[in-house]
């Protein structure tokens, strides 16, 4: 989705100055006092069937609004990898009786931000709108024509697969692009979330493919929403009811399959000319609901998560000088996300930074982290928790998290308890359930412009 107008102009139509300021703080970013650091959620299903998370938050005039569907890009149709992504950037380009640019205008008009996202698990819609009464329901009736009613254009579908067939080929001449593909594929293999897309199935789509997928999936039963901001909790009934009433009443989407776990670790080179080398070590890793959630989270801030108090950083960079920037990190998903361990490094020494890299990752396996670290760790992150709950957005995105994938609401609560509770044990025994250094993948992508004599491995193409 696209940003449809300059935020900033519209809003100065509807606010006078001291209103407009106090939103200028909140979309920057900017800590205001009426920041909660545990906000209370309301949760309920509409009579659409949607689910609804709602947080009232009076500071601002201004309400935040995200729907969620399970339409994210490993629910793909076989041979068709795309149709996701195309159907989920086409919802505003045209729909009902308004064309593409009549969208743009009618929202500039009211003050509205119109946005989205999607990934391998959801595709979202996103509002960020005013709180008055009559710019609030005229957003919503026209958020909600957006949603059921996309008509989808030929000629503007068209318009996008040559863009993306464009931004596909210029991604497979960088080595980034190019060894995202190739890990992805080689840790998901026969699943869903390893999927690439590609000209061919790219060049396929077709308009009624992206008429079936919303059918299919943007459903009132498949969605979830997330409300936060100036209204009370009629309103957002109404507002739920409003989104989904007119989308069909669907069914239950197919439930994604745990990926199959690794039998052994495999290394690939993949050539581009490039100087330095993109290196990716990694495996599948955990899913939003895991039991070893919360010290495989605190495990990862000490070994490469927590920037330059990491273990990684300290053992690569600080003491070797091989990459700029190292980082780990868990992804996660419905279904085992990936966990990823990736830098730079020039291409002549990629081996012996692997092998830093390797040591580290299972040194770190085998003794667990020491008290101190741990202790830094629960802190910084207990301590830096509520910088992440600063704004109205940020709060959606922490609440559309805890509705789409059905944690317990009070998650929000839960969270510094549960990371101040993890002991060096757990973390231990996590890691070494988990990961598992023996089977991992490891992707060294590009680097051939400062060869690399070391290295051995197999050579693959995008």
């Amino acid at each position: 989705m696209r940003f449809l107008f300059d935020f900033f102009t519209a809003l100065s139509r509807h606010l006078r100055t001291p209103a407009l300021a106090s939103i200028i703080l909140a979309v920057s970013g900017i800590s205001s006092p009426f920041a909660q650091a545990a906000p209370r959620i309301e949760q309920w299903t509409a009579p659409t069937g949607a689910k609804v998370h709602f947080v009232a938050s009076r500071a601002l005039p201004m309400i935040d609004i995200q729907v969620d569907f399970a339409a994210g890009s490993a629910f793909d149709p076989a041979e068709k990898s795309g149709v996701a992504g195309f159907t989920h950037a086409m919802l505003d380009a045209g729909a009902g009786d308004l064309d593409e640019q009549a969208i743009s205008e009618r929202a500039a008009d009211l003050g509205l931000i119109l946005g989205g996202s999607m990934d391998r698990d959801r595709a979202s819609l996103s509002l960020r709108m005013l709180s008055s009464a009559q710019e609030r329901d005229e957003s919503v009736a026209l958020a909600a024509t957006v949603l059921t009613r996309p008509r989808f254009p030929a000629e503007i579908l068209e318009r996008e697969r040559v863009r993306s067939l464009a931004n596909l080929r210029e991604a497979l001449t960088k080595p980034a692009p190019l060894g995202v593909r190739a890990f992805t594929a080689a840790i998901y293999a026969g699943h869903p979330y390893g999927v690439n897309s590609d000209e061919k199935s790219i060049s396929s789509i077709t308009r009624e493919d992206l008429v079936g997928f919303h059918t299919r999936y943007y459903s009132a039963r498949n969605a979830s929403i997330a409300i936060v901001g100036d209204l009370d909790r009629a309103t957002a009934e109404k507002i739920a009811i409003t989104l989904t009433r007119n989308l069909p009443a669907g069914g239950n989407v197919e439930a994604l399959s745990v990926p199959s776990p690794l039998k052994e670790g495999q290394m690939m080179r993949v050539a581009n000319p490039s100087a330095q080398s993109h290196i990716f070590v990694g495996q599948p890793g955990m899913s939003r609901d895991d039991p070893d959630y919360f010290p495989l989270l605190v495990g990862n801030h000490i070994l490469g998560g927590g920037g330059f108090t990491s273990r990684l950083m300290k053992e690569v960079r600080e003491k070797r000088g091989f990459a700029y920037d190292i980082h780990s990190y868990f992804e996660p998903r419905r279904v085992l996300g990936p966990f990823q361990i990736g830098l730079q490094t020039k291409g002549a020494q990629s081996t012996l930074a692997l092998e830093v890299v390797r040591s580290t990752l299972t040194g770190f396996i085998s003794e667990g982290p020491t008290e101190k670290e741990l202790q830094a760790a629960r802190d910084n992150m207990v301590n830096g928790f509520g910088l992440r709950l600063d704004s109205n957005a940020k709060i959606l995105g922490f609440v559309s998290m805890i509705g789409f994938y059905g944690l317990s609401h009070d998650w929000l609560e839960h969270y510094p308890r549960a990371v101040s509770a993890v002991s060096r044990e757990a973390v231990r025994d996590a890691f070494a359930r988990r990961v598992h250094p023996d089977r991992l993948i490891t992707v060294i992508a590009g680097g051939d412009g400062d060869k690399d004599e070391g290295g051995t491995g197999t050579t693959t193409q995008p």
